[in-house]
This record gives structure tokens, C-alpha cells and sequence, in this order.
């Protein structure tokens, strides 16, 4: 809102700049991701399935083309959800899922990397989706009983009969991708990854030597870290304030600045936050900025 409580037209997640995915897939930089439009642990309904269409429907508005979702979400409620209200899609939208999470319940989950199980992951999501082809799949988690050859085979295969045009990895380490690259071209990697919680931080920076696209899941770390009582907590609340921001849109638009690989995919169930993370793409911080960000939550 602008300071007449009108929408600032403005708003626009290109501000945030732009990655090619593979070399040859463009998208906005900051996405978004749909886990939270399903139930508590990404299991069952949303309170308010016409609340959650409102939110995909205003993402795409505000320049959002990047949507991660899951088969494992609801499972299968928030794929069905983006199709409800975003088919046909507008050109340029890409919508990257994923696959090999089996849901038991609330927060309960199993790999499964078989064969015969990510083929048929494939074509119930292009069902649920109405798509034709997956623009970016992405093995949901790496399963420590099947061999990899197995798992990302079964892609490959998908994606030489034109049913899959990227192929992603999530929760991997450098060596792994190697590993992976040696069957597909692996062109993105999502890791948990944010201004509080640098887990990750060779993974990133093995992504942005080879121009791997990078999605930051949890990137705000669930606002967990970001509370007042943090001993950082102070000089993020003053550089927030220097640029009208809250701490959790300085920390998107640290994301943005930190790799020129990174795309961020905060997800929300409400217009508000949405609009409010998207306003993090025009945050432009300073070298002193960067350097004062760097050094928090470290341990």
C-alpha cells in the first residue's frame, strides 16, 4: 500500500531481477512456494481453498512466474489448487514440482525413489496440473535404499519423452549433484537456506560456480530466528528501518543480493504477506548493508 492506503502499482516481483533456469528458462527471480496454502504440515485441506486461489491468482499479478509446489503438499491438494486457479496458464509461468516424498500425516514423511513410483509421480502431477510437460521436475529427496541411476534414470526417461524439461535435486550437497550430474543435467538445486540459517553455504556457492539455480526453501527460517529476543536482533531491526522494511522482507532482499543464482520462494496463505514479500524485490541494499547482514546469526 502506498501512503494513501491505495496498491502500489509498482509492485512487481521482476524488481527483484531475473534467472535463466537451464540457459533457456527465464523466470523472476523471487517466487513463490506453496506448502502453506495446504493444512498444518503440508497435510489436508486449506481452511480456505478460495482464499488460497486468490493468493496463486495475485502472485501471478505481481510478476510472481516461478511456483514451487509438491505432489507431497496436502498431498496433491496444492497442485490441484494452482490448476483451479491459474489453468490455462498465462505464458511465462513456469511451475516447478517435485517428487519422491510419499505423506503419512502432519509432518510425516518417507523417501521413495523407485522406478516404477517417480514415473507414475510424473504423470498424475501433469494430470493434476493439465500440463503436457513439466518445465522443472525436481527429485523431492535423494532415497538412501534406491541407487540414484534408479531414481534419476526413471527422469531421464521422462524428460527424453518430452514429458519433463528440466530436471532439479533438493536437500543435496556438492558431491551429490556431481554424482547426479553423471546421469541428467541437473539445472536447480533446493536446500534450506537463510539469512539465519547458512547450512548450506557450499552448496550455494558450488551452484553459483556452475549457474545452478538455487531455491532457498524456508528462506525467513519461519520468522524463528528473526524475533526481537535474537542477539542480532537489534541491528537487523535498525538496517530494516533504514529501509522502511520489515526484518523479514531485509532478509528476502538479502537473498537476492547474496547470489545472482538464488531464487527465493517464500510461501504464505494471505495477500497481505504475499504483497509484502514481493515489495522485498525493490529493497536495494548498500556494500555496508551486505557486509552487517553477513555477519549476523552466524554461529
Amino acid at each position: 500500500m502506498d501512503q494513501n492506503g491505495q496498491m502500489d502499482t509498482r509492485l512487481n516481483a521482476a524488481m527483484g531481477g531475473s534467472f535463466a533456469i537451464g540457459g533457456d528458462l527465464t523466470v523472476n527471480r523471487l517466487g513463490y512456494g506453496t506448502m502453506r496454502l495446504v493444512g498444518e504440515g503440508a497435510w489436508g485441506e486449506p481452511d480456505d481453498a478460495a482464499n488460497a486461489r486468490r493468493v496463486l491468482r495475485r502472485a501471478v499479478e505481481l510478476g510472481v512466474n516461478l511456483i514451487d509446489t509438491a505432489d507431497a503438499y496436502g498431498p496433491e491438494i496444492a497442485e490441484r489448487l494452482i490448476c483451479e486457479a491459474l489453468w490455462p496458464y498465462p505464458a511465462g509461468l513456469v511451475i516447478a514440482t517435485k517428487g519422491g516424498i510419499t505423506r503419512q500425516g502432519p509432518a510425516k514423511t518417507e523417501y521413495v525413489g523407485r522406478a516404477g513410483y517417480l514415473i507414475q509421480c510424473v504423470e498424475m502431477s501433469l494430470r493434476r496440473l493439465k500440463l503436457d510437460c513439466i518445465e522443472l521436475y525436481q527429485l523431492h529427496r535423494i532415497d538412501p535404499r534406491t541407487p540414484i541411476e534408479e531414481s534419476l534414470g526413471a527422469l531421464k526417461r521422462m524428460q527424453e519423452q518430452g514429458k519433463i524439461r528440466h530436471i532439479g535435486l533438493s536437500e543435496v550437497t556438492p558431491a551429490e549433484i556431481e554424482d547426479a550430474g553423471r546421469i541428467v543435467k541437473v539445472v536447480t538445486v533446493q536446500n534450506r537456506y537463510s539469512l539465519a540459517d547458512r547450512r548450506n553455504e557450499e552448496t550455494l556457492a558450488y551452484c553459483e560456480k556452475n549457474g545452478i539455480g538455487f531455491l532457498p526453501w524456508y528462506p525467513m527460517a519461519g520468522g524463528k530466528m528473526l524475533k526481537a529476543d535474537h542477539p542480532s536482533a537489534q541491528a537487523l531491526a535498525r538496517i530494516a528501518e533504514k529501509h522502511g522494511a520489515s526484518a523479514a522482507q531485509l532478509s528476502l532482499a538479502w537473498l537476492l543480493k547474496k547470489s545472482p543464482v538464488m531464487l527465493p520462494i517464500p510461501g504464505t496463505s494471505k495477500v497481505e504477506h504475499l504483497e509484502q514479500n514481493v515489495s522485498a524485490a525493490a529493497i536495494r541494499l548498500s556494500a555496508e548493508d551486505c557486509v552487517d547482514l553477513d555477519g549476523m546469526f552466524r554461529s
